[in-house]
This record gives C-alpha cells, structure tokens and sequence, in this order.
C-alpha cells in the first residue's frame, strides 16, 4: 500500500490535500475517514523539522568559527601569560623551601612562586588556601 500528499496552494492560506492510496491484491473494504487536520499536523510537523535541521546546520557552521577563534585567542593569551611568568626571577632558596615545607613537586613550588611575583609568603599562602 502506498500512499502520496499533494499539496495545491491554490490561494494563499488554502491548502489541499489529496490522499491517494494504491491497493494490491484483493480489494479492502474502504477505511475510516481522517480528518482533516491531522494530515495537516503532520506536514507541519514534517516541515517544521526540516526548517529546524537547515538551521541547525547553519548555527552550528557559526557556532564552530566562534568556537575556534575563542580557542585561538585563548592560546594566545596562555603562551603571553607562560612568557612573562618565565621572565619572573626566583631564588632557589625559596623555591627549596616551598617544596620542603608543601611537599610538592618544583614544578608546582616554582609556578606558584612565578604566579606570586617570587613572594615567598604570598605563594605559600596561596598554596595553604
């Protein structure tokens, strides 16, 4: 059994639809009558999603470049912040200190040293917190 909808826009706002079935086989008895308005629920349902889908796509072509910019700038800013932090001077004693008394790796005694200007109150501080 298939079935087609045609749509005949013959004045705006008034829509038809034609249901045409084709039976193979013996012959059916005729069914029920729909109404109306759910045929024309459904096709708008049908079309409601397809107009949602081109949207979507467009959206999510934006909606990537968007992503990808803020990416790029965010890089950009964590390799600046990563340079200045490498211009900071700190004294091994303190960076000592720090990993004795934190029981940290130096990676992490000479981050928060760098992130603290090379205040060793101020990163332990930090750290404690």
């Amino acid at each position: 059994v298939g079935r087609r909808v045609v749509i005949d826009m013959a004045t705006e706002g008034d829509v038809e639809l034609e249901l045409e079935t084709e039976t193979s086989g013996p012959e059916r008895p005729p069914e029920k009558p729909r109404k109306h308005d759910s045929g024309a629920a459904d096709l708008e349902r049908v079309t409601d999603y397809a107009e949602e889908k081109e949207i979507q796509s467009s959206n999510l072509e934006t909606a990537m470049s968007v992503i990808g910019d803020r990416r790029s700038r965010e890089q950009k800013a964590k390799q600046e912040r990563e340079k200045e932090l490498a211009k900071v001077t700190i004294k091994k004693e303190d960076l000592e200190l720090i990993m004795t008394e934190m029981e940290i790796s130096r990676a992490a005694a000479e981050r928060s040293l760098r992130e603290h200007m090379g205040n060793v109150v101020e990163a332990l501080i930090a750290l404690t917190n």
